[in-house]
């Protein structure tokens, strides 16, 4: 049996989709009523009763965006870590588990550029949902450590699958509105991983542990990204000086502006991880570029 927290969410969905198909009996906790234990985890901790779970996959969190204000700070610390607390302590209080699988994010290692970033990379994460994620991270693996539970923790990239969420969802819209451009050329390169390689992978690794970078592999650029996407469209390319200086007159306008300093330095600068140590273990990716280009031909 397996206890899933985050089922609602864009990748618990597909982790519920793909388990179910597989005849693998999943538990669901979360917010709403459509769930096997209806419970607000960053409130209380659910009631699990006696029920034996082999695994737990702890996908529930609140997803990476920009705080508008000291609530939305806090509501990163209240879902991401304090709901990870209270699942710990309904599990101590029933039946531990085998397995755990902690679904986290390349965002703890806090970097706004690098490339082909390892698992022993310092964790430098400032903004409230990298530290809230880093601070999951250490509950969950003092906690596997004393109670001799097999820990996992996936740290992604940007999630692909159809219709997608996030930065690629608000691009493929900008580029079917045709206000979508390219900087410097695109050529930054950006860590992605397909949804469905993931689910595939969680089986195979729970039982093993450890700290894993999950990725395709290739880390296409936003050229690459934009022509897949939009083959029979031609994306308009904003020169980087050009770039620079709109960047210094958003910078009045802090985060809100659409373009600033900031976020023409993420934009024009390569962000991958290196995800060969998966790869030792069974990891086998699709290229997000060749999903793409069969779903948008």
């Amino acid at each position: 049996m397996i206890l899933l927290t985050g089922a609602s969410g864009f990748l618990g969905k597909k982790i519920v989709e793909s388990f179910s198909q597989n005849k693998i009996k999943v538990t669901t906790v979360g917010r709403k009523n459509e769930n096997d234990i209806c419970c607000d985890l960053s409130k209380e901790s659910p009631l699990l009763g006696n029920s034996k779970y082999n695994t737990v996959i702890h996908a529930a969190g609140k997803a990476h965006s920009i705080p508008k204000n000291k609530e939305e700070k806090k509501q990163f610390f209240d879902i991401n870590v304090t709901g990870t607390q209270n699942l710990l302590n309904s599990l101590q209080n029933s039946c531990l588990p085998k397995n755990f699988v902690f679904i986290s994010s390349v965002a703890v290692y806090g970097l706004v550029y690098g490339d082909k970033i390892i698992e022993t990379e310092q964790l430098k994460a400032e903004d409230p949902y990298g530290t809230s994620k880093i601070c999951a991270e250490k509950i969950i693996l003092d906690w596997c450590r004393k109670n001799y539970v097999c820990c996992t923790i996936l740290r992604l990239p940007l999630l692909v699958s159809e219709n997608p969420p996030s930065n690629l969802g608000a691009m493929l819209r900008a580029i079917r509105k045709g206000y979508y451009f390219n900087i410097g050329g695109g050529t930054a390169k950006k860590s992605m991983v397909l949804v469905s390689d993931v689910v595939r992978f969680i089986p195979l690794i729970s039982t093993t542990g450890g700290i894993f970078n999950l990725t395709d592999g290739v880390h296409p650029s936003f050229n690459e990204l934009s022509m897949a996407l939009s083959p029979r469209k031609k994306i308009f390319n904003l020169p980087l000086n050009f770039a620079l200086i709109l960047g210094l007159i958003g910078d009045f306008f802090g985060d809100k502006s659409v373009l600033n300093t900031k976020k023409v330095k993420k934009i024009t600068t390569s962000l991958t991880f290196d995800d060969s140590k998966a790869r030792e273990f069974g990891w086998d990716s699709q290229p997000v570029l060749e999903f793409i280009k069969n779903k948008y031909e």
